[in-house]
């Protein structure tokens, strides 16, 4: 029984050294670079980006296969249980004659190759085109997802640092409370001054239970969108929320050219322009090389390509050339050109709206960083007066010169000021992704 006491007891030691390291890993803080690394290697668009690039190298392939030899090997075993016969006229006399042997076997080999085909040759430079396409597309993909987890990471260092607001309200309050409790006690308070301060205590209490409710389920949408299961544990260093005192460069235009939303609208026109060849390489004429050789064998008895000493073989072999060329399709292939001239159109009335929208995101972008740091500045300083008043009403209310009443309006200020500094601190945030990303320069916070 000892035995198998220590053998337990070893055990748990065992999985108590095997389980630190996860434990510290679980306890590890995250920092946003981090955070983004995580995300685009781990979020299910980002994966499924990546798997749209190896596809369309499939596709590349399907499309070059077009354009390469096709062999195709056939076989084909016959039995004739009842010959067919025909009627011969020899010399005025007519006569029935069987044509063929109970059991037929085949086998042979066919080769096609296209030797001009303008569709096809098209085909291929879609192709590669198209590659271009998905992988634009996998860069785009992954500047959304820095953009939706940089904003979340955010969302939850501010919600984290109005709890810290609250929870200082809280702490203050209490110390009011038990001031007056006893004033109460001594007969210097009122009943109602009692009350005030526990609802107020109360209101506070349910804020704080909102915000660490709020906070749970943005750090659930951050684990989400990082491709995080939601059940693992977050740490957030509070540092990464630094305070803001001047205003990056900022410029009166934006470039677009690095942009991936141009560059795709760029490889979107390369894609149109070559469908609209493939439907005019429909007026060309194709030309195609195509080859067979067949052995045959015949026999009365059980055969397969003259497994029967009795049958008989032969082989036979044909090459040859086919042109087509297309001559009247009821218009059709001038009707697809007339489509894929529209499409060409509304591609260029997709730029101008993009560009425009570009445009306007940065513009707006700048607006809102000069709002926000200006609100910052303005609210750091509210904030640092609004706890001076606070702290001085507090004194003039211990020493009997302030009313409840004015206490509770200069705690409710200040925490106002705390909270718009702190969501000033948020929108100034926000909006640097913006201008980061309108400078295509997303990727660097990925650090």
């Amino acid at each position: 029984m000892k035995s198998r006491t220590k053998i337990v007891k070893l055990m748990l030691i065992v999985f108590g050294v095997i389980s630190l390291p996860q434990l510290a890993i679980a306890q590890q803080k995250v920092t946003l670079g981090e955070a983004l690394s995580f995300a685009l290697e781990h979020n299910t668009k980002a994966r499924k980006a990546r798997l749209d690039i190896e596809g369309g190298k499939y596709k590349v392939d399907e499309v070059r296969s077009q354009a390469l030899p096709q062999l195709t090997g056939t076989a084909g075993l016959t039995y004739n249980p009842i010959i067919g016969q025909q009627v011969v006229d020899f010399g005025g006399t007519t006569q029935t004659l069987k044509f063929g042997q109970k059991w037929n076997s085949n086998a042979g080999v066919q080769l096609s190759q296209q030797l001009f085909n303008q569709q096809v040759f098209t085909g291929l430079k879609a192709a590669k085109s198209s590659a271009e396409y998905y992988a634009l597309t996998a860069q785009f993909t992954e500047e959304q997802i820095i953009e939706m987890v940089a904003n979340n990471y955010y969302q939850v260092l501010v919600t984290r640092q109005q709890l810290n607001v609250i929870d200082n309200n809280i702490k203050n309050v209490k110390v009011i409370e038990k001031i007056i409790a006893n004033q109460y006690k001594n007969g210097l308070a009122k009943k109602i001054d009692v009350d005030r301060i526990n609802v107020n205590l109360t209101n506070l209490e349910t804020q704080r239970d909102q915000t660490s409710n709020s906070i749970v389920q943005l750090e659930n949408q951050l684990k989400f969108s990082m491709g995080m299961p939601v059940s693992n544990a977050i740490v957030l260093p509070e540092t990464e929320l630094t305070e803001v005192n001047h205003l990056p460069q900022l410029t009166d235009t934006v470039a677009l050219a690095n942009r991936t939303e141009i560059r795709l609208l760029d490889n979107q026109d390369k894609l149109l322009n070559l469908q609209r060849k493939a439907y005019v390489a429909e007026y060309y004429p194709t030309l195609g090389l195509t080859g067979n050789y067949t052995y045959s064998s015949q026999s009365g008895g059980f055969d397969f390509l003259s497994s029967n000493s009795s049958a008989i073989g032969f082989g036979s072999s044909a090459v040859g050339l086919t042109l087509k060329v297309p001559i009247f399709n009821g218009f059709l292939t001038k009707a697809k050109i007339r489509q894929a001239d529209v499409n060409i159109q509304k591609a260029k009335e997709d730029r101008n709206e993009t560009t425009n929208a570009l445009n306007l995101a940065y513009e707006n972008a700048k607006i809102q960083l000069k709002n926000s740091l200006n609100t910052i500045n303005s609210q750091r300083k509210n904030a640092e007066l609004a706890a001076e008043i606070y702290r001085s009403t507090q004194n003039n209310y211990n020493n009997g010169l302030a009313s409840l009443t004015d206490l509770l309006d200069t705690e409710t200020s200040l925490t106002q000021a705390q909270n718009s500094y702190t969501q000033a601190l948020l929108n100034y945030k926000i909006a640097e992704i913006q201008l980061i990303k309108s400078n295509g320069n997303i990727k660097t916070l990925v650090k």
